[in-house]
């Protein structure tokens, strides 16, 4: 008997996804990391030939990464071993089951010298809405159930490149702050993202009115701004690493300095011990 648990309603998240690509899916903020990327890649002094991107919506990412081959963020991805000069994973490893299993899969597709970047939501994300949401239903049921996807700290995030075998690993976030008419247009924003709960432990029905109205009170009472608008955080974390290769910069093994750091700060040295 299987007893495994998992924590994503794949076929919840799939129906989830085309909704709404059927309706006008709102891929703003995919939009604003493709322009992050653009801009990192920039920096990156390095031309890339044979870029892979993982992705639910291809459609903001393609002049960033053009001539890019397209796979679907699936357990098991559709990628060569050593075929890529850059994997860029995009906006759904937080949705993910196994992390680490995507980010090595991404790196056993990258050729020696590679790039892997990942940009996904961190765990700051949709702080306002999960406070409102928890309040409401502790004050109406006196439980709480699962309604909003459990998303990673940036420190254990990083943490994950270097399981993942990358060398230079770079972990950071960007907090973009969205500000909406109402908190329902927020709910309406999550399901045009795609973004909508598909947790395995979600309730099954809907969530009762008195829950609802309890949590849009809380939210406007405690998320407004001095315009009268609600405001919604979104963290967007990205992870960056290399596959390993001779030509990238390593640490100096221990002791192996060939000038001492109190001589570079023209300071006095004190032996470990002594008392200045």
């Amino acid at each position: 008997m299987n007893t495994s648990h998992k924590l994503t309603d794949r076929d919840a998240l799939l129906r989830n996804r085309a909704r709404a690509r059927r309706r006008e899916p709102a891929l703003f903020l995919h939009e604003d990391a493709a322009e992050e990327l653009h801009e990192r890649l920039n920096e990156v002094n390095k031309a890339f030939t044979s870029p892979a991107l993982v992705t639910a919506f291809p459609e903001p990412w393609a002049a960033v990464v053009p001539g890019a081959k397209v796979v679907a963020d699936t357990e098991v991805l559709d990628l060569a071993p050593g075929a890529h000069d850059l994997v860029v994973h995009a906006m759904c490893l937080h949705w993910a089951e196994d992390p680490v299993g995507q980010i090595v899969q991404a790196a056993r597709a990258l050729a020696p010298d590679g790039l892997f970047i990942a940009v996904l939501f961190g765990g700051q994300t949709l702080s306002e809405l999960r406070a409102a949401l928890a309040e409401a239903e502790v004050a109406v049921t006196g439980g709480l159930s699962p309604r909003v996807l459990p998303m990673g700290e940036i420190r254990d995030l990083g943490g994950l490149l270097s399981r993942a075998g990358l060398a230079l690993p770079v972990a950071d976030s960007v907090l973009r702050k969205v500000t909406y008419a109402d908190p329902l247009r927020l709910l309406a924003d999550l399901r045009a993202m795609g973004e909508a709960n598909a947790l395995s432990d979600r309730l099954r029905h809907f969530t009762r009115r008195s829950v609802m109205a309890e949590a849009l009170s809380h939210y406007i009472a405690h998320f407004s701004e001095p315009d009268g608008r609600v405001r919604a955080s979104f963290d967007m974390v990205w992870l960056t690493g290399w596959k390993p290769h001779e030509s990238q910069q390593k640490p100096l093994r221990p002791g192996s300095a060939q000038a001492r750091l109190a001589e570079a700060l023209g300071s006095c040295e004190i032996p470990a011990g002594e008392k200045p």
